[in-house]
């Protein structure tokens, strides 16, 4: 210590900063700026793979948001400013005895700033670390839907919770008072909880979808005549992403209320092409048609539940005979797509090895 204030005495030269204490304080911006990098780059990359509990949904950037490193600079350079200041020593007529040599008015507004700045860097840096909750989530089973639910409505209530604090933090750090708004709460709360009413129900309708999970982000579902890929699920809406690619908003109370059909928990697909035959087609070749089509079908490895499998005759008109068939496949939309057309090529060869003639409206028009 009687080497650095040694080191920092000397006479004023650049604004009131002696050579030794302009030094020192530039070796503390320079210390400031090193930490910070080193506490984005290194220690918060190793404090995540220590305390995380698994790894994060979306691999991104390993290092932590630019404003951590900002708020570390700040921190760091207003502590050395003020352990600075703290070796300061005055006699009895209040000149300095020992300390550094600068302009103690300039550095106490460069302390004031460092401070502000760090306070709000906190808040921003807070806000920007809600993203990473998703590291600490972990569901039963591992199941990455579940877990991307969850951490939206986690992300949507960090945030939340941290604009809320903030609001007070910087109302205070600007010296405002905010005691009168506070009792001015009491007074217009009946007001404020009929305006919030709908947004209280979305958030207990954001607890219930987390709760009871009838889909998760990923899943496909109808929901008021909305068909569409859920995206997010917030504290007030949920998200889905159309098959027309644009995005539609709906109030979390509005789903909880409203049916929901999800196609992401369907354990297979059910495939139900009918083909018409003329009226005068041979039941013993309609019989064939029907044994043979669905023979073949069931032969066929991407056939499922092949007890609820069938070709039936299922309506006779004067004009027409209908055949339905119902078959099953896994849930897949590409392998649904691909029996279908299968079972539709395989019923065309069916139909002509069995001799019958399919329904052509156009020709009957013309008889």
């Amino acid at each position: 210590m009687d080497m650095l204030d040694e080191f920092m005495d000397g006479p004023e030269r650049f604004g009131g900063f002696s050579t030794g204490t302009l030094t020192v304080v530039l070796a503390c911006a320079l210390l400031s700026f090193g930490a910070g990098i080193a506490s984005r780059r290194m220690i918060f990359p190793r404090l995540m793979d220590a305390l995380s509990k698994i790894e994060r949904i979306e691999e991104g950037n390993p290092f932590a948001p630019k404003s951590l490193r900002w708020m570390v600079v700040f921190f760091v350079m207003w502590y050395s400013l003020d352990w600075l200041s703290a070796m300061v020593v005055l006699d009895d007529g209040g000149l300095r005895e020992s300390g550094p040599v600068w302009d103690a008015e300039l550095m106490e507004t460069v302390m004031t700033v460092a401070w502000g700045g760090f306070v709000v860097l906190v808040l921003l840096t807070a806000y920007r670390l809600v993203d990473y909750l998703d590291a600490f989530i972990v569901v039963e089973g591992d199941n990455m839907a579940a877990r991307r639910s969850l951490a939206s409505v986690a992300e949507s209530i960090g945030r939340l919770a941290v604009v809320v604090v903030g609001f007070f933090v910087v109302a205070g750090l600007f010296g405002v008072n905010l005691n009168g708004l506070i009792a001015g709460l009491g007074i217009t709360g009946l007001a404020l909880a009929l305006a919030a009413r709908d947004s209280v129900a979305n958030v207990f309708g954001a607890i219930s979808i987390i709760v009871d999970q009838p889909f998760n982000v990923g899943d496909w579902i109808i929901v008021e005549d909305v068909e569409g890929e859920v995206v997010t699920i917030g504290l007030r809406t949920t998200t889905l992403r159309t098959g027309a690619d644009t995005m539609v908003t709906i109030p979390n109370s509005n789903i909880t209320n409203s049916p929901v059909e999800n196609f992401s928990h369907r354990r297979f697909r059910r495939i139900r092409p009918s083909f018409e035959f003329e009226e005068d087609s041979n039941a013993a070749q309609l019989r064939q048609f029907c044994e043979s089509l669905c023979e073949q079908v069931l032969a066929d490895p991407r056939c499922t539940k092949p007890e609820d499998s069938w070709v039936r005759v299922t309506e006779t008109l004067p004009s027409k005979i209908t055949v339905s068939t119902n078959f099953y496949c896994a849930s897949s939309g590409k392998t649904q797509r691909e029996f279908t057309e299968d079972i539709l090529l395989m019923a065309r060869a069916r139909g002509n090895e069995s001799g019958l003639k399919f329904h052509e409206p156009r020709r009957r028009a013309q008889m």
